[in-house]
């Protein structure tokens, strides 16, 4: 979040915050978001119980008041419902720190050190009611070293996450991605420009 802030202050970028929401009133994220002078608000979901289309109904209509256009999911641990999905199909991004299609789900890091993957990374991609399955906007790799434990490697991925999802928030905003097939295609943009390697690590772990 702080890092789609921090990139959203470039005079030339195509989007502009309107709002932090969160579903824990003491949530860290929202004090960061008060510092760099972005409103927001707190619909707790302990209230609704089992209710998830009740509270998913109150954030979209908090969401819809302050004008929002599209949505960037960050450390929001729960599953959406199908009706809010649908209500914001190609509006609704999220990240996950892991190359999808593989690693969905939680301990990406250590799953991917298990597995001896030589590239691991994140990806930005549209929401879609099943799992961290859909549509790839974009994505960033790294190398993986012998020596990574899951710690470094999740401090390393981070580093990516937060060149990443402002970038494919800037595409996003500017209409440069369509949906063709449950693909992204992006004008002007070949595959190969949509992965952001980390040289510097690479060459240093060489």
């Amino acid at each position: 979040m702080s890092a789609l802030i921090e990139g959203t202050k470039n005079a030339d970028f195509p989007a502009e915050i309107v709002l932090v929401l969160s579903n824990r009133p003491g949530a860290q994220g929202l004090a960061h978001a008060a510092e760099a002078g972005v409103p927001t608000q707190t619909i707790d979901h302990v209230p609704f119980g089992s209710d998830r289309q009740a509270f998913d109904s109150a954030v979209d209509e908090a969401l819809r008041s302050r004008g929002v256009e599209l949505i960037c999911l960050a450390g929001f641990m729960r599953l959406l419902t199908p009706w809010f999905v649908e209500q914001w199909h190609g509006r609704l991004l999220n990240i996950h720190p892991a190359l999808l299609p593989a690693f969905k789900g939680l301990d990406t890091h250590a799953r991917a050190l298990a597995a001896g993957v030589k590239i691991h990374g994140a990806s930005v991609h549209f929401v879609v009611p099943e799992m961290d399955s859909g549509p790839i906007i974009a994505q960033g790799a790294l190398p993986v070293s012998n020596d990574d434990t899951p710690d470094s490697l999740a401090r390393r991925v981070l580093s990516i996450e937060h060149r990443l999802y402002p970038t494919a928030l800037g595409l996003v905003a500017e209409g440069r991605v369509h949906l063709h097939d449950g693909r992204c295609i992006i004008d002007g943009v070949s595959n190969s420009d949509t992965i952001l390697l980390a040289p510097e690590i690479s060459s240093r772990r060489s």
